[in-house]
């Protein structure tokens, strides 16, 4: 027997789940599978994210919010120097208040994996079909439907496909969609560290040689000790010597480029290494069929924002589907997901493009560099209006949103 599904979402990370959970809040008669190789319960994400204002209003409205927020740290303020590792002193070229005009933070940090159990457990409870563990392991697409086959041996037909398997996605390449692919011979080292002193909800951006170091707040564990969470982006080499190494080796390293102002600092995790790069997929939809988040566009996460695109991509592609579905049009048709498309692609072009740029500018140790970058970030911190600006881009606010994003109902 094959079962059918108005949307199949492979892929069960933050975004896939969000997607499902949206679809059917919106429009509870949709019927919804997620597909995911993870068993319900395992292969948790020890990592943390930085959860944009906008990201934050999507899950409120998904209902999921009050369940993540006791876990939440907001980011009440932020700091950005620029030095090398032997410089005595670390000047602060640019500070940032994290609090918007309307008062709300404009990110908080939360852990990835309460936030996935958080919107798995709302998609099963409205009534999206997990399917866990399980995978796609290809599909074809007709006029009418697209047959999706699982490597259980079960056959799917559905509407619409839509990958959110990831940067490396496989189903990008079965549909025959392209992606532009660079590496930056960098990878990020990720952990949480522990810390003897509260970090006071300040995020820092340290710009090294070797790439940006940040420390981002987390609220403290359930015995009240301090925590951080580490994106530090070394060489490719570098970084896999360190997550190789030993304990002690890696937390000398950690001090030698943090430092002790906020007392001992330790890694309460296994640090790991993920390589960095820029991928873009060309097309983000064939017929049935669509892509979002990392499977379309996979950014450098110097700005942060890698998360929070895919939440847009999610808001976007629910609401053209909804909206389709109530005006009587077929949501997996190219004419819709066009739309869909032409929504998302320069945002995604457009934000690959300023991270790339970027992690170019600050990555390198070129002295005429560092001193016009120095300039650039002393004159915008002088300038509060345009500090304000990048505040509300970073926090998702500004532009054309999609309801979601701004809280409403599709």
């Amino acid at each position: 027997m094959t079962d059918h599904y108005d949307v199949v979402v492979a892929g069960g990370g933050y975004v896939g789940a969000s997607l499902a959970l949206a679809l059917k809040r919106a429009d509870p008669r949709l019927t919804v599978a997620v597909v995911d190789p993870t068993p319900p319960g395992g292969g948790a994400d020890t990592r943390a994210s930085a959860i944009a204002a906008a990201a934050r209003r999507l899950l409120e409205r998904l209902g999921v919010w009050a369940e993540i927020a006791p876990h939440a740290q907001p980011i009440v303020d932020m700091i950005v120097t620029d030095s090398r590792l032997g410089d005595a002193v670390r000047p602060v070229f640019l500070t940032f208040d994290g609090t918007l005009d309307t008062g709300e933070p404009f990110a908080h940090m939360v852990p990835n994996g309460v936030m996935v159990a958080a919107l798995l457990a709302a998609a099963g409870a409205a009534g999206v079909d997990l399917r866990l563990p399980e995978r796609v392991v290809g599909f074809e697409t007709c006029p009418a439907a697209t047959t999706v086959r699982l490597g259980g041996g079960a056959v799917l037909t559905t509407g619409l496909l839509v990958a959110a398997d990831g940067v490396r996605s496989r189903l990008r390449d079965l549909a025959g969609i392209r992606a532009l692919r660079w590496d930056y011979g960098q990878s990020g080292i990720v952990a949480t560290i522990g810390h003897e002193r509260p970090h006071g909800g300040r995020a820092e951006e340290h710009f090294l040689p070797a790439g940006p170091f940040a420390v981002l707040p987390l609220a403290d564990d359930a015995e009240g000790h301090h925590r951080s969470s580490l994106v530090w982006t070394e060489r490719s080499d570098a970084a896999d010597r360190l997550v190789a190494g030993d304990s002690f080796t890696f937390g000398l390293e950690l001090e030698r480029r943090f430092g002790r102002h906020l007392g001992p600092i330790a890694a309460l995790t296994r640090p790991r290494a993920f390589p960095l790069g820029l991928t873009l997929a060309r097309d983000f939809v064939r017929p049935r069929f669509a892509l979002v988040g990392d499977a379309a566009h996979g950014i450098h996460p110097i700005a942060g924002q890698g998360l929070n695109i895919g939440f847009r991509d999610v808001a976007a592609l629910a609401e053209v589907v909804v909206e389709a579905r109530r005006l009587g049009l077929d949501p997996g048709g190219l004419d819709v997901l066009a739309r869909y498309e032409r929504w998302r692609r320069f945002d995604a072009v457009e934000m690959g493009i300023v991270t790339d740029v970027l992690n170019r500018l600050f990555s390198n140790d070129l002295g005429p560099i560092r001193v016009a970058r120095d300039i650039g970030l002393g004159l915008v911190d002088r300038l509060g209006g345009l500090k304000r600006r990048f505040i509300r881009e970073a926090a998702g606010i500004g532009g054309a949103t999609p309801r979601l994003l701004r809280g409403e109902a599709i």
